[in-house]
């Protein structure tokens, strides 16, 4: 029936009230085959919203005569409250549906409990700690120092000169003024032996940065070097430190080779070699190695006795003292001992790989 009467243009107030009452049936039968509240509120909208059909109904209010007005607005308010009311009938009837099947499930409390996956230590991280724990038995005090040096602490008082190839701006990181990021841990050598006389026997573990990124390096990487200094450190204890150390890092049976080299801060300086752990240095298997690839070698690091200049630049008489120094790459150790191709892994974040280790 429609507000307004056939031919008048005043609305009739019985229509307007028949037809909210019955704005009010329809929205409950609407609403009784709706299974979700998304659902029965998308449906209030369309009865009670701005552009609802009891809105729009309501449009006509103005045009009804004053004494007619208090019953329609009545029957409007009526309306409201039945369609709010049956959206809260059905919202609670939904609600305990949902509590009686959740309370219908079947369980098992005699079952274990599933529990969270333990996390593991970063590769890195185990591979820095199993280091730290073999020169610890040795004696050795770990050491540490900021990223960020002077030229000075970091090429200068290590007897490397203003011309080398590794003070370029293609390999080494500047910031301002005379500042770096730090290209080996070897200023922590210089800082420790500034803060007080020997003896000194430490190991410097930590991250340094060089312009390089590719399968085998990237710009930024962790390293560790040692330290030994004293009245009578020779070359022969640094041989027997780095066997010592090769032989709880790969196993027993793993042999070192020393090949001459240079160094600015070591003289004399030497490649250290450890046998590789993989074919055992035997044929045939070491034909077909691919980790030393037929050498029965595998390189770890550099190493050698501290240079007199070094001595000189942090205060100590190179006649009363000598030393040895070391380094080696974290990284390569780490692909060394579990058998990766690509240093990139370890910096990807990615949990498939880093799971295969375990927990620490």
């Amino acid at each position: 029936m429609s507000p307004t009467a056939p031919g008048a243009d005043t609305p009739d107030a019985r229509s307007i009230v028949g037809e909210l009452d019955r704005l009010a049936q329809g929205f409950r039968e609407d609403i009784s085959a709706l299974s979700t509240e998304q659902e029965i509120r998308l449906a209030q909208a369309r009865y009670l919203g701005k552009k609802g059909l009891a809105s729009e109904l309501m449009k006509t209010l103005g045009r009804l005569p004053p004494a007619d007005r208090p019953a329609v607005g009545e029957a409007a308010n009526k309306t409201r409250a039945a369609i709010e009311g049956a959206v809260a009938t059905r919202l609670a009837a939904l609600a305990d549906a949902a509590l009686v099947g959740d309370l219908a499930r079947t369980i098992d409390v005699t079952l274990p409990g599933r529990g969270r996956p333990l996390g593991t230590l970063h590769p890195l991280t185990l591979v820095r700690r199993e280091i730290e724990g073999i020169f610890a038995a040795l004696g050795f005090e770990i050491r540490t120092g900021p990223w960020l040096e002077t030229e000075w602490n970091n090429f200068d008082a290590l007897n490397t000169p203003a011309d080398h190839p590794a003070r370029d701006m293609q390999d080494t990181f500047f910031v301002e003024g005379d500042f770096i990021l730090r290209s080996h841990t070897s200023p922590v050598q210089i800082r420790t032996m500034l803060a007080g006389p020997p003896p000194v026997k430490i190991i410097a573990p930590g991250n340094v940065f060089r312009r390089d990124d590719d399968a085998t390096h990237t710009p930024m990487f962790p390293q560790v070097e040692g330290l030994s200094v004293g009245a009578s450190v020779s070359f022969r204890d640094l041989q027997a430190t780095l066997f010592y150390f090769v032989q709880r890092f790969f196993g027993a049976g793993t042999e070192i080779r020393l090949r001459p080299s240079f160094f600015p801060f070591t003289e004399p300086s030497a490649e250290v070699d450890a046998s590789c752990f993989l074919c055992q240095a035997k044929a045939p298997a070491r034909a077909t190695c691919r980790l030393c690839k037929g050498s029965g070698w595998i390189e770890i690091g550099g190493a050698g006795m501290v240079h007199p200049n070094v001595f000189k630049a942090v205060g100590y008489d190179k006649h009363d003292v000598t030393g040895f120094a070391f380094g080696m790459g974290l990284s390569r150790m780490a692909m060394l001992k579990y058998g990766i191709s690509d240093l990139r892994l370890f910096y990807e974040n990615d949990l498939r790989f880093l799971q295969q280790f375990p927990p620490g």
